[in-house]
């Protein structure tokens, strides 16, 4: 049986919505203030071959070259505690119906210092 839970795939603030960019994107139903963490994207695990497993939040996040958040690698959660991930953080004020976007480079597998020399910021 499943038990009530707090727990969202993604904020309440966040939908999946058609991109402009491509595809779907995750799109934020309110004002959002620089600063604002919206949550996990990638949690580390070392069986994955890249090292990380993709969450709900990272799934619908697009590229952008003049991004509207960065993602942060960090060591711990608020929450959780210790654990490797990665989290995006809005680094702009960015109004209702705004996609969110990231700058980022993918395919740098081949690169066993990938982790590194993401290109996930600005």
């Amino acid at each position: 049986m499943i038990q009530d839970s707090n727990w969202r795939p993604l904020p309440d603030f966040l939908t999946i919505s058609k991109s402009s960019i491509e595809g779907l994107g995750l799109i934020t139903t309110k004002d959002l203030p620089a600063g604002t963490d919206l949550g996990m994207t990638h949690v580390y695990d070392q069986r994955f071959q890249d090292g990380y497993i993709r969450l709900p939040l990272g799934a619908f996040i697009n590229h952008h070259e003049i991004p509207n958040c960065s993602a942060v690698f960090a060591e711990k959660d608020p929450v959780i505690g210790l654990l490797k991930h990665i989290r995006i953080v809005t680094s702009q004020e960015i109004p209702a119906g705004t996609e969110i976007t990231v700058k980022y480079v993918i395919n740098k597998l081949e690169n066993p210092n990938w982790e590194k020399e993401y290109e996930i910021t600005q």
